[in-house]
C-alpha cells in the first residue's frame, strides 16, 4: 500500500437510471460521445488520472487541486452549453465533488477518507454543480479566478466529523440556456427528428425494411455534428399513429420532421420521404425512389446515403434562407456560421471579407464551438490559397490554428478532417491529405463535400478516372450539389486527357475564373481548336494581365510532373507563355 497526499474528484450522472430506461442505446451513444469529445480530453489536459469508472460515474486524481477544479469547471461549463438545445427531460447532467485529503493506493484503486469525503461532497451538490471542501477551497481561493459560495458546516453520510463545503459559482449561477436578453442567445444547432416511415405495402414483410430504413437514416444523420437529432426511441412512439406534425415537433421539441412511406407493387418498390418545417408546416424538400426488388439491402443502403447526403444541406439552405433576412448584429453564434458559408461560396475577395467577419464574431459568441472554430479556418484557407491577404504566411498560420483548434475540441466531425484534408492539398503534401480524407469519410461516407474532396485528392495523386467517378458519385448523392462540383469534374477530366467531357464541364459554370479558363484554353489547345484556345488566353489577360502558364499552374496541385507539364505545355501551345 502507498499513502499519499492528493487532490480527488467524484462525478456522477444524474438520472442516470431514469435515462437509460427511456432510451437505453441513446443514453449510451451520448455519455460516450461526451467522454471522447469533453470529459476524458479535459481530464488528459488538466494532468488527472481516471482511477475507475462506474456506469454512471468516474473517480479521478489529480496532482493539484487547481487541475481538479479546472478540470471540473470546464466539463460542467461545457456541458451546460450541450445541454442548450436538449430537451430538459434527455439531458446528460453531472453532479461533482472534490477534496484533498489522505489517500491509500493500492492495485491501481485508491481508498481512504480522501476519497469518501470527495464521494459525500458529490452527493451534496446539486444538478450540474461543483462542490469541494475546505481544504480545497483554501488551496484555490483568490487565485485562478474561481468564485466560491460557502454552503456552511455539514454533517456527510459516515463522515465522523462536519466538513465544511463550498460551491464553484459557475458564470455567477446564471444557465447558458437562458441568454441575456440584451446579449446574443447561446448556439441552438437545427433540431430534427425522423418519423417512423409507413408501410403502406399491406405486406409485413416490408414492416422490417421500413423500419431498417428509418433507423439508418437516423444513424447517418447522427453523424453530422451540425444538427441534433432527436432519438430512435423518442420518435418510434409514433409508429402506426396518424400524427399532427405540429404537436409531435413541440413534444419532440423539434423544428425539422422527416416523415415517409414505403409502398411495393409487384417486383417493384417506392420509396417516399419528406423534409417539413414545423415553424409554418410548410414542405422545404421531397423526393421519390422508384427501384426494383433486386437486393432489398442494396436498395436500403442506396436511399439511406441518398437521403442523409440531401437533407443537411436543405435545411441549411432553409436557414440560409432566413438569415439572410437577419442584421448580422442580431445573429447568434450557429447563424453567424451560417451566414459566413454563404458568403464563402461566392469565392469573392469581398465576400471572404465578409466571411472573416461574421466567423471571427461566431467564435467570440462561443468559444466552444468547434464547427465555428473549423469554418474560421476554412475562410482564412480559402483567403491564402487566392492569394486574398497581405501577408500570406500569416493567413496560412492562422487558418491552421483555426482548424487545430476545432480537431482539439472535436477529432470526430467530418468537417475538421475534411479541412484539414484540404488545407494538407493547399500545402502539396498530399500524403497527409490522404490521411485526413479518409478520416473525414470513416466519419461521415455519405457527406457529398468530404465525397467529392476525395476525387479532387485523387486527381491531383494521378489517378483522375477514378476522382471523376468520386465526383459523380457526390452529385448524386447529394443533387443540389453547389455549381463547383463541375469545377472538379472538368480537373479530373482534362488530367485523364478527357478534353471535350472537359469542356463540357466547364460550360456549366455560370462564370469561370482564370485557372478554369486556363484549363479550357488547354483543353481546346491539345484538341487543336487554335482560334477557341486563343479566346480564352485573351480572356485570362483581361483578368490577369501579367498572368503566366507556371503562375496559373500554382493555382492546381498535381504530384506528378507528367501531369503538371501537361498543362503547362498545353497552355504554351495556346499562346501563354
Amino acid at each position: 500500500m502507498e499513502r499519499r497526499l492528493a487532490a480527488v474528484l467524484a462525478a456522477d450522472m444524474v438520472g442516470y437510471s431514469r435515462l437509460m430506461e427511456a432510451d437505453e442505446q441513446g443514453t449510451l451513444a451520448r455519455l460516450r460521445t461526451h467522454r471522447i469529445e469533453l470529459i476524458d480530453p479535459s481530464i488528459a489536459k488538466n494532468r488527472g488520472s481516471i482511477i475507475k469508472t462506474t456506469g454512471d460515474g468516474m473517480l479521478v486524481e489529480f496532482p493539484s487541486v487547481s487541475d481538479a477544479v479546472a478540470c471540473a469547471a470546464e466539463i460542467q461549463g461545457r456541458m451546460r452549453r450541450r445541454n442548450s438545445d436538449v430537451p430538459p427531460d434527455q439531458r446528460i447532467q453531472f453532479r461533482v465533488g472534490i477534496n484533498l485529503g489522505d489517500i491509500i493506493y493500492e492495485d491501481g484503486d485508491i481508498y481512504g477518507s480522501g476519497v469518501n469525503v470527495a464521494a459525500r461532497l458529490e452527493q451534496a451538490a446539486g444538478v450540474g454543480e461543483i462542490c469541494v471542501s475546505g481544504a480545497v477551497y483554501g488551496q484555490v481561493r483568490g487565485s485562478c479566478g474561481f468564485l466560491f459560495e460557502d454552503q456552511g458546516e455539514q454533517s456527510l453520510k459516515n463522515i465522523s466529523e462536519p466538513v465544511r463545503i463550498y460551491r464553484l459559482l459557475l458564470d455567477e449561477g446564471a444557465p447558458v440556456a437562458a441568454a441575456d436578453a440584451s446579449g446574443p442567445a447561446p448556439v441552438v444547432k437545427p433540431t430534427l427528428a425522423v418519423l417512423p416511415f409507413a408501410n403502406m405495402s399491406g405486406d409485413p414483410e416490408q414492416e422490417f425494411f421500413a423500419d431498417g430504413l428509418t433507423e439508418d437514416i437516423l444513424t447517418e444523420l447522427s453523424r453530422r455534428h451540425e444538427l441534433f437529432v432527436i432519438s430512435r426511441n423518442s420518435t418510434f412512439v409514433y409508429k402506426g399513429q396518424a400524427v399532427n406534425i405540429r404537436e409531435v415537433a413541440e413534444k419532440l421539441g423539434a423544428r425539422y420532421i422527416v416523415e415517409g412511406s414505403v409502398r411495393k407493387g409487384g417486383n417493384r418498390l417506392r420509396i417516399t420521404v419528406q423534409l417539413i418545417d414545423s415553424c409554418n408546416d410548410s414542405h422545404i424538400w421531397a423526393e421519390r425512389y422508384d427501384r426494383t426488388l433486386d437486393d432489398i439491402f442494396e436498395i436500403q443502403d442506396e436511399v439511406t446515403s441518398a437521403i442523409v447526403a440531401t437533407l443537411p444541406g436543405r435545411i441549411e439552405a432553409a436557414q440560409q434562407d432566413e438569415v439572410s433576412r437577419k442584421k448580422p448584429a442580431s445573429l447568434a453564434a450557429y447563424e453567424c456560421v451560417l451566414a459566413a458559408k454563404v458568403l464563402h461560396h461566392r469565392s469573392t475577395a469581398a465576400d471572404n471579407a465578409k466571411a472573416m467577419d461574421l466567423i471571427d464574431r461566431a467564435v467570440e459568441l462561443d468559444p466552444e464551438f468547434a464547427h465555428a472554430h473549423a469554418w474560421r479556418g476554412c475562410i482564412r484557407g480559402q483567403a491564402w490559397g487566392y492569394g486574398w491577404c497581405d501577408d500570406p504566411e500569416a493567413m496560412l498560420q492562422l487558418a491552421l490554428e483555426s482548424i487545430q483548434k476545432a480537431a482539439s475540441m472535436d477529432d470526430n466531425d467530418a468537417d475538421v478532417h475534411r479541412l484539414m484534408a484540404a488545407v494538407s492539398i493547399l500545402q502539396e503534401n498530399l500524403d497527409q491529405a490522404q490521411y485526413h480524407q479518409e478520416r473525414a469519410l470513416s466519419l461521415n461516407p455519405n457527406y457529398d463535400l468530404v465525397v467529392v474532396q476525395m476525387g479532387e485528392l485523387l486527381t491531383w495523386q494521378g489517378r483522375p478516372e477514378e476522382g471523376a467517378e468520386w465526383i459523380r458519385k457526390a452529385m448524386r448523392l447529394n443533387p443540389h450539389f453547389p455549381v463547383r462540383f463541375w469545377s472538379h469534374l472538368g480537373k479530373a477530366h482534362f488530367t485523364a486527357r478527357l478534353y471535350e467531357e472537359a469542356l463540357t464541364d466547364f460550360k456549366r459554370l455560370p462564370s469561370m475564373d482564370a485557372v478554369q479558363t486556363a484549363l479550357a484554353a488547354a483543353c481546346h489547345s491539345w484538341l487543336g481548336n487554335t482560334q477557341q484556345a486563343q479566346d480564352c488566353v485573351a480572356q485570362i489577360r483581361a483578368m490577369q494581365p501579367e498572368a503566366t502558364a507556371e503562375g496559373l499552374l500554382a493555382g492546381l496541385h498535381y504530384g506528378r510532373k507528367e501531369d503538371a507539364a501537361h498543362f503547362t505545355d498545353g497552355l504554351r501551345k495556346a499562346g501563354l507563355a
